[in-house]
């Protein structure tokens, strides 16, 4: 497996080559836990997600992101804000691809499964909100959960 390694504004980072719709799902329980994963792929906290297929729609998506890299059933409740910040590129060594941050962010809460690993994630726990942002993480993820907790009266667009 290859690695995923983030860069924001940085003059030494790849230039981008892709750019593909993604979705990130702030999953909460009814204690106001954030389900979140350690990565495999860079060791950082996130929350779930991924890129959207083909035939597939936006909550489609983030259901099943959710489910195949935590182990939880969930239903979409709302949308907190589009990211797509250009100086932000992800380098995935094992294909060489470096793609243009673009990404929705979704709520939801869970309805069923039960929390386990995948192929994407080392650790799956739910963490008081508060808790959340002081883990190790991406900038770009950091403000996403901050701008969750903070809980905006409109969708973010950047």
């Amino acid at each position: 497996m290859g690695r995923r390694i983030d860069y924001y504004d940085d003059p030494d980072a790849p230039k981008a080559n892709s750019l593909v719709p993604s979705v990130n799902v702030v999953v909460t329980n009814d204690n106001g836990e954030i389900l979140m994963i350690r990565r495999t792929d860079n060791d950082n906290w996130a929350v779930p997600g991924g890129a959207i297929d083909l035939g597939e729609s936006i909550a489609e998506a983030g259901i099943r992101e959710t489910k195949e890299e935590t182990g939880i059933d969930i239903e979409i409740t709302g949308l907190i804000g589009l990211y797509s910040d250009p100086k932000h590129v992800i380098h995935y060594t094992s294909n060489d691809e470096v793609r243009q941050e673009f990404s929705i962010l979704l709520t939801a809460r869970p309805v069923g499964g039960t929390p386990r690993l995948s192929d994407e994630s080392r650790e799956v726990t739910w963490v008081p909100a508060e808790e959340a942002i002081k883990r190790h993480m991406d900038r770009s993820m950091r403000l996403r959960i901050e701008h969750f907790v903070e809980g905006c009266e409109k969708p973010i667009i950047s």
